[in-house]
């Protein structure tokens, strides 16, 4: 139920207590719906767990693969629904901070990144891909930021056509 903000906790007792005294001033008035849909989720939906993590495992993947291929670094994430990448310093334009690379993203690879700068001053040269999109949209993200960092092969010359003589 990612985006709900709804969840459990289980654990030590008194840290728990403490976890429900900051919720209880966070969370007040969640719509009641999305309190009922939590519950009946969490007593009668016992695989979706497992379920989800696969499509995130799958979705993950591709984007690996497609970071592996532009030259960015990451850490594989076990457990999360984003995947975080160093960019390449040399995929960066002159005097170019995060912020304005994903902008520039977003212009000429149509894709949409997190710079990791809008999460922290540490987060500079890092951006956050979040795996909500299925994998065949992520796959085309992956190849659109390589057509638009990575140079462009060469053309080969047109051979001329040899022609018979009858």
């Amino acid at each position: 139920m990612a985006g709900w903000r709804v969840g459990f906790c289980a654990g030590n007792a008194e840290m728990i207590k403490a976890l429900a005294t900051i919720k209880g001033y966070y969370d007040y008035g969640i719509f009641a719906p999305l309190q009922i849909a939590s519950v009946i989720a969490m007593r009668e939906c016992q695989q979706t767990p497992q379920q989800q993590s696969a499509f995130y495992q799958e979705r993950r993947d591709e984007v690996c693969r497609g970071l592996d291929k532009i030259g960015w670094s990451y850490e594989r994430p076990r457990a999360s629904m984003f995947v975080w990448a160093k960019i390449n310093p040399d995929h960066f334009q002159e005097g170019e901070g995060t912020i304005d690379f994903c902008l520039r993203m977003m212009d000429e690879a149509e894709v949409a990144l997190a710079p990791g700068r809008a999460f922290g001053e540490h987060g500079e040269g890092y951006v956050r891909i979040a795996l909500v999109e299925n994998e065949q949209r992520l796959r085309q993200a992956m190849k659109n930021l390589e057509r638009a960092l990575l140079p462009k092969p060469p053309k080969r010359p047109k051979r001329e056509k040899v022609g018979t003589e009858e």
